[in-house]
């Protein structure tokens, strides 16, 4: 690994990295992993020799594009999205004009462009709009405690792409064994990203595809002390799987639900665009937002939410862990503005 690399990947986000340190040697003082942050966070840009992004996305998806009023970040980061973009500029009210989407976006306030983008389904933020919002991870209880060490924790992982992932990652490496469930007819979408990446994420993990329908799933949870999912709540309970139940069922159990900004809002965001919405950005030469990394709200997130998990672990469990990528974006991005303060 040429770590020359992933440092000069670090450099531009060491001013926001205090928080993730923090929680990264939390985890290490509860499990005794080590958490590799430049490895953590930089793997995947180095892998697939992307290059340090401006105001468009390391990965080339996401673009913040100036409104009338500020910025905007919209992630086109799939081929739905992409078809979608003349609904958005109709939207806009710019459909027939030259100049496409930037320039209908100038015509508009951010708010505007994010409102429809959401519309859509598309994933869209105004910079900082998630800043002071919620916590990074938010702990319901619904379930009696029981500890248990991590070895013997089996963990079923429904999440795709980076956060979830990363965290049963750091988990499997404290001892805990690993199931990742994916769906027959929607297999995670990282498996057609660098391969390299998706098999160090997925290293040791053991692997099924099932029909996601109601009930299919209910034999594989039963078995589960955490389970790790990226969906919208009510995607789950339409096939039977409602994280309340599954706590109060069996002692000591964790469900840790990633989502772009809480289980209760049903935007969707991925790691740029959470970036941009937690302020979790560069400046430019005038003082205007440019991306930092590559889409760092996914790994941030992955980091905070293994922490989550193993200090639920360690006091017994019976928790329902909501994490929210822009907040564990803006938690770096505000802590990083009480020790440099804006000018």
């Amino acid at each position: 690994m040429e770590n020359h690399v992933l440092r000069s990947w670090m450099d531009p986000i060491e001013p926001f990295l205090a928080p993730l340190t923090d929680v990264a040697r939390s985890f290490t003082d509860l499990t005794g992993v080590p958490v590799d942050l430049p490895t953590a966070l930089f793997l995947r840009a180095q892998l697939a020799g992307l290059e340090r992004p401006g105001r468009t996305s390391a990965n080339g998806s996401c673009h913040l594009l100036g409104a009338a009023d500020g910025w905007a970040a919209v992630n086109l980061a799939r081929p739905d999205d992409l078809a979608a973009v003349p609904a958005l500029l109709g939207l806009l009210g710019s459909r027939d004009e030259p100049g496409g989407l930037q320039a209908a976006v100038r015509r508009v306030t951010a708010t505007e462009v994010v409102q429809g983008a959401e519309l859509l389904g598309i994933a869209a933020a105004v910079p900082g709009s998630a800043q002071g919002t919620r916590p990074a991870v938010r702990a319901e209880r619904w379930g009696e405690r029981r500890t248990r060490a991590m070895a013997e924790v089996r963990i079923v992982d429904f999440s795709a792409l980076w956060a979830g992932p990363l965290c049963a990652r750091l988990l499997g490496l404290a001892g805990a064994r690993v199931l990742k469930v994916e769906s027959a007819t929607r297999p995670d979408g990282a498996r057609f990203g660098t391969p390299a990446f998706y098999r160090w994420l997925h290293d040791g993990h053991d692997n099924v595809v099932v029909d996601f329908a109601p009930g299919a799933l209910d034999e594989i949870v039963a078995e589960a002390d955490v389970v790790i999912e990226a969906s919208r709540p009510r995607a789950l309970r339409r096939l039977g799987l409602r994280a309340e139940e599954f706590l109060a069922a069996r002692p000591g159990r964790v469900w840790v639900g990633i989502t772009g900004y809480g289980r209760e809002n049903d935007r969707i965001a991925f790691g740029d665009d959470a970036s941009v919405a937690g302020s979790l950005t560069g400046v430019d030469a005038n003082g205007d937002p440019v991306f930092l990394g590559d889409a760092l709200a996914d790994p941030v997130t992955g980091v905070f939410a293994a922490h989550a998990v193993a200090r639920s672990l360690a006091a017994g469990g019976g928790e329902l862990l909501c994490v929210s990528m822009a907040a564990c974006a803006a938690t770096l991005a505000d802590a990083r503005t009480r020790v440099h303060p804006p000018c």
